[in-house]
Formats: structure tokens, sequence, C-alpha cells
């Protein structure tokens, strides 16, 4: 059988009930990240950002649904500013400039669909 890499994944995930936000943690001054899907088809990564961290404007080539679980951000679509705080989500449109940045420390998943 061949081995794809893509189908490296933590068994301990699979068919396990589980909690989003205790499957990653905090860090101070950083981003972390844990990918919890990868496959051809998209991607599901959960994030934490502590307090004034983010990401510079950047583009994809696909969509990306950001779902806020804790804590409060800002995104830039754009040039449009959006708050979010937990429990909120925003889809960002494939190749539209997009930035993020804590306000709060804050923890999201990213949901990103191949198509």
């Amino acid at each position: 059988m061949k081995h794809d890499k893509r189908q490296n994944r933590d068994e301990r995930l699979v068919a396990h009930v589980l909690s989003l936000v205790d499957l990653v943690d905090y860090q101070d001054g950083a981003i972390v990240s844990r990918t919890i899907v990868d496959k051809e088809t998209g991607t599901v990564t959960l994030f934490t950002f502590d307090e004034g961290q983010g990401l510079s404007e950047h583009t994809t080539p696909y969509d990306a649904l950001v779902y806020l679980i804790d804590g409060e951000a800002e995104i830039v679509i754009s040039g449009k500013t959006f708050q979010l705080k937990e429990g909120e989500m925003i889809l960002m449109p494939a190749n539209e400039p997009h930035a993020l940045k804590a306000v709060k420390r804050f923890k999201m998943i990213l949901t990103m669909i191949r198509s």
C-alpha cells in the first residue's frame, strides 16, 4: 500500500469526543497551530495567538472560514476591519488580502476548502 504523508494523522483525534479549546495551548509571545485534518480537499487547523500576535496581510487561493473558540481578534479583509469574539465566525474569500491580530489572546479553528 502506498503511504501518503497526508495519511499521517493523530489517531487520538479519530472517533473520539474532544474539546477543541483543549487541543491547543497558548504560548507567551507566540502563535501556535495544530492540524486536525489535512486532505487534498482541505484542511482544518487550530490556532492560538497570544495578545498582540498576528499574521501580516496575505492572500490564499481558497476560501477560509475562521471560527473563534476563545478570545478576541481583529481581522482585516480587503481593507475592511472586523472585530470577532468567542463564538463568532467570518469567511475570508479566496484571493482577497487579509490579516489577523490578537486584540486579546484568542483560539480559532481555520477551515480551508480547496476547490
